[in-house]
């Protein structure tokens, strides 16, 4: 499962980082999807591997404009590029009156049918993708916010060689075919079929990726079998307390308390407020001070994001940097 961020900045962008998008995908396949799309996300993808044809769809977290102001353009470029294959687009309702205002005001015409899920109906049960289970889960925001769990849904199977054995299925030729899936009729007449000998070979990968959020213990739930998280991280805690309640974003310290007492193995902070700068100086709040803050209590593989960076969640469990970095602004 392999991440690449294209923003990481909260509200508006800076010199070094755009505001909120990340590419999910299998790194074995080419087909990809993009949570949020915040303003310049399609220039951003110029500089990646990933392709508006291969796109297989966008999930909005919510639709404040760092999140979802891109996504009219990019739907444009998908268009003017050739794209014919149906693109899926899961978000709030209100989302889809802001695409069909700018569809009907700017006379943009499609070349691929746009279908559009509305969120809510992932949170009792899973979008199925080729690839992927989607869930959606609530968050607390000034208006409706969600994350978005993806769940691996092809892992490796192995025979159960136990079962096999006790009900007295000989070893041979009928094992693979068993592994393949199949049925098979034995000699005295019995059929079997492969989905009763077969075990999956080790738990299914799972990332939540979430919107802005000032409750991270709302994803208690989602998290669980997660191997990794991906939060905001807008402030510090003083800086959070100085801000007060009004703009419910979380801080480094809440987010990192959540994530050491549901036992994360990773966590990836995102969305950083611009004022914290990526070089130190002693006048300026720098990015090393929101990850001083989640390691103080965060004992688990701890990541801040930086544009164009990209992650493997490998069969694992374990996430790491790629050294991969698209490119270097």
């Amino acid at each position: 499962m392999e991440l690449t961020f294209l923003g990481t900045s909260s509200g508006v962008p800076t010199k070094t980082r755009n505001v909120s998008a990340v590419c999910i995908k299998m790194a074995e396949t080419k087909d990809w999807w993009l949570l949020d799309c915040g303003e310049g996300t399609q220039h951003r993808l110029l500089h990646c591997k990933h392709t508006l044809k291969q796109l297989r769809g966008v999930c909005i977290t919510h639709v404040h404009g760092d999140h979802c102001y891109g996504l009219p353009g990019l739907l444009a470029s998908a268009s003017m590029s050739g794209r014919t294959d149906p693109l899926t687009v899961i978000g709030p309702q209100p989302l889809e009156a802001f695409l069909n205002a700018v569809i009907e005001t700017t006379q943009l015409r499609l070349t691929y049918e746009l279908r559009f899920v509305e969120v809510t109906t992932l949170l009792q049960e899973d979008f199925i993708d080729a690839d992927f289970l989607l869930r959606a889960h609530a968050l607390s925001h000034r208006v409706p916010s969600y994350a978005f769990s993806f769940t691996e849904r092809h892992v490796e199977v192995k025979l159960d060689v136990a079962r096999l054995q006790a009900d007295g299925v000989p070893p041979g030729p009928i094992w693979g075919r068993l592994q393949k899936g199949e049925s098979v009729t034995l000699d005295n007449g019995a059929e079997i079929h492969g989905a009763d000998y077969l075990l999956s070979a080790r738990a299914p990968r799972r990332m939540v990726i979430g919107g802005d959020n000032d409750q991270p213990d709302l994803l208690r739930d989602a998290c669980i079998g997660a191997q990794a998280l991906v939060h905001e991280s807008t402030y510090t805690h003083d800086v959070a307390e100085k801000v007060g309640q009004g703009p419910q974003h979380s801080c480094a310290l809440a987010v990192a308390q959540f994530a050491e007492s549901v036992a994360l193995p990773s966590l990836v902070l995102t969305h950083f407020s611009p004022r914290y700068l990526d070089k130190t100086n002693n006048k300026n709040a720098s990015i090393l001070d929101i990850e001083r803050e989640a390691a103080s209590v965060y004992s688990g593989n701890l990541f801040l994001a930086r544009d164009f960076e990209v992650y493997q969640l490998d069969k694992n469990g374990r996430l790491h940097r790629s050294g991969e970095v698209v490119v270097d602004i």
